[in-house]
């Protein structure tokens, strides 16, 4: 088993210094970097646990408080109507160009780190989502798994709510992971189709899952989680990302310490 230290770390961006959340195996040893982005309430504890996940299986994960510019530093905004307002301002308030600067900026980060092998993914859950499909336009990505990424196919991301995502989608060189919930009324079948289109235009190289779940399916918290779903879909994304990713050079140790 590989015990998750969680610490944070304070990053420069031209938007101003953003929190960014570190869940790494304690192990000693080398790890692939994994960018992960929340939904718009930024570091809750489902969004904590699920970094943990991930970490657990050989990751150095970081984790963005994507509001950075509007909200102090550890802000977590709560799963209620308020919070849902808030996070939803902020989402069409952000610049396009700081979510950009943001990734680059945790990228470049996990490239850094001794503890990391350079070999670098992104995943994300509702806005998460779009903004790990906006990663992936960084060449050094070699991987994205979004989930239920809202938006893409509105092109309504930040200020002015016209980004470029579909049109800049022939700039990913990486693999993606695309995962949909088919009751999910932020991504509707012409959505998806829209998306899906553009997709296979460009030749991008991806695969796309549709399951039966509502919006926030992998949320283990509230009614709209779903645990089965959920664990089969981990399998999907560990099998992504080592295989894009590779692994680290963790040893096989004994619980007492013992290499063997």
């Amino acid at each position: 088993m590989i015990i998750i230290d969680n610490e944070h770390v304070e990053l420069s961006t031209p938007y101003g210094p953003m929190r960014t959340h570190i869940f790494r195996p304690v192990a000693a040893g080398k790890y692939p970097g994994i960018v992960f982005y929340s939904e718009i309430f930024q570091v809750t504890g489902p969004i904590h646990r699920m970094a943990s996940i991930l970490a657990g299986h050989g990751y150095i994960v970081a984790v963005p408080e994507i509001y950075h510019e509007f909200e102090a530093a550890g802000t977590v905004l709560a799963y209620d109507q308020a919070g849902s307002d808030r996070g939803n301002q902020w989402k069409t308030t952000k610049e396009l160009a700081s979510y950009d600067a943001d990734a680059r900026a945790v990228l470049d980060h996990l490239k850094s780190r001794p503890d990391c092998t350079g070999q670098l993914g992104a995943m994300g859950i509702c806005i998460g989502g779009h903004l790990a499909y906006r990663a992936a336009m960084n060449p050094d990505v070699r991987g994205a798994a979004c989930f239920y990424a809202t938006d893409i196919h509105k092109g309504s991301l930040g200020k002015g709510m016209k980004d470029d995502s579909l049109k800049r989608t022939k700039d990913i060189q990486g693999e993606l992971l695309m995962i949909w919930g088919r009751q999910d009324p932020h991504t509707p079948l012409e959505g998806r189709m829209t998306v899906l289109a553009r997709l296979n235009e460009v030749g991008a190289q991806f695969s796309w899952h549709e399951v039966n779940g509502a919006h926030a399916f992998m949320r283990d918290e509230g009614i709209r989680y779903d645990p089965e779903l959920a664990h089969r879909l981990y399998d999907l994304v560990f099998d992504f990302f080592h295989r894009r990713l590779g692994a680290g050079d963790l040893p096989a140790q004994a619980p007492g310490g013992t290499k063997h």
